[in-house]
């Protein structure tokens, strides 16, 4: 066996087995209810990217392979037409059946199968599986933020895993703003890195226009100032759509925020805790990102602008997630320089999610996997706490609608020069 098979093999170990420990402490009906149709049960999600390995790795590269349950091919089927129909998404909460034990073992079955199989598969489905690897890390950041979605719905409030010990806050001082690059910059994936999903690429030319970026995130304490200051009641701060969606949906601050007799609190794994000052604003909207940047006097980075900035700084730094019950799976703290662009929130660009110039889909369904959703939604950079460390490159393209803020959404300014 070559170093390079017992590499993805201790690879798969390591993604199966963080997916597994960070749903342990959930109950069948914790791991059964969808929240939400943006979100998807727990149970779905360990269920789903086993159906992933199980359909293009062992269906398609290991002869004889027979599946686990053919029924559940119909059940955990995402998004892909090519794999033929599916069970709907709005309804995933509706499968009380099969329950967490039978879920646990199809995982079990997949597991064995495929590192039974790792040693004779061919390089395409290696590919695969890397791509498998990858695309469950993205889950299991799903998974951890449709939980938090999930329990903050119920008047309990539980807490997933303990809270850490309270610790005094150093509150991080003054923005101030660092200078970007100007002129002609290649950005997107260059080839070179171990893996990147198809839509950071191709490496390309574009042209910035001198600017300069904040040196940090935006703080809960500087949102709590634009809070106090008007910011959700003054149109002027909005666009259009954001101040039909702030009307219409009666939002006054960021998302698991309450404000009490002792001051804001907000929701997270942890329970409910106060708000601390120095950490990052988390689960705003790009709507609710914008508007503070109009109330700043200043703007969003493009998606050229951040990822410049971020070419040279080690995208494995910053608080993300390194395991269940991570002390600091939450936003902790803003960065006193530059260096801190991974982690803890993930950061709203005002780019659209569009391909980048020779893009080109993969062919046969894991085509469907990025392409498909380059309408209607924007970039985000940088990952969160509830990114697995490891996961993350300057290239990697985030995408969500403007409306949304359940994941641990955040931002930074910008400015012309």
């Amino acid at each position: 066996m070559d170093a390079r098979q017992d590499d993805l093999e201790d690879r798969y170990r390591a993604v199966r087995g963080l997916s597994d420990a960070l749903t342990a402490p959930l109950s069948d009906a914790d791991a059964t209810v969808q929240s939400m149709p943006d979100a998807s049960p727990a149970k779905w999600h360990l269920a789903h990217t086993s159906w992933f390995f199980e359909t293009f790795a062992l269906r398609d590269h290991v002869a004889g392979y027979k599946p686990f349950d053919p029924r559940f091919a119909f059940l955990f089927n995402s998004y892909y037409e090519a794999e033929g129909a599916r069970h709907a998404r709005p309804l995933r909460g509706m499968l009380t059946r099969p329950t967490l034990a039978e879920v646990r073992a199809y995982r079990a079955h997949v597991d064995d199968a495929m590192l039974r199989a790792m040693g004779m598969l061919p390089q395409a489905a290696r590919a695969l599986v890397t791509l498998g690897l990858h695309h469950e890390q993205q889950h299991q950041e799903l998974l951890l933020t449709d939980l938090l979605h999930l329990f903050s719905l119920n008047p309990l409030e539980p807490a997933l895993f303990g809270a850490p010990a309270a610790a005094p806050v150093d509150l991080p001082g003054p923005l101030h703003w660092i200078e970007g690059r100007e002129g002609l910059v290649e950005i997107g994936d260059d080839g070179r890195t171990a893996f990147a999903f198809d839509c950071e690429g191709p490496r390309h030319r574009t042209v910035l226009h001198p600017h300069a970026l904040a040196h940090r995130p935006i703080t809960n304490g500087e949102w709590i100032e634009f809070v106090e200051d008007g910011g959700y009641r003054t149109a002027s701060h909005w666009l259009s759509d954001g101040w039909s969606w702030v009307q219409g949906e009666n939002i006054e601050a960021p998302l698991y925020w309450k404000k009490g007799e002792q001051g804001w609190t907000r929701f997270g794994l942890d329970g409910r805790q106060p708000v601390n000052p120095a950490a990052p604003v988390a689960h705003i909207s790009l709507y609710e990102a914008d508007a503070y940047a109009s109330w700043a006097g200043a703007r969003l980075p493009t998606e050229a602008e951040w990822e410049s900035a971020a070419l040279n700084i080690p995208p494995s730094g910053g608080n993300q997630l390194d395991g269940p019950g991570c002390p600091r799976l939450h936003p902790a703290g803003a960065g006193s320089a530059l260096g801190q662009m991974f982690g803890d929130v993930w950061e709203w660009t005002g780019s659209a999610y569009r391909p980048h110039p020779g893009f080109r889909a993969a062919q046969g369904a894991v085509g469907e996997y990025n392409g498909k959703f380059m309408s209607g939604q924007f970039v985000l950079k940088g990952g969160s706490a509830a990114t697995p460390r490891g996961h993350m490159r300057a290239s990697y393209r985030n995408f969500f609608y403007p409306h949304q803020r359940w994941q641990f959404t955040g931002l930074r300014l910008a400015k012309d020069l």
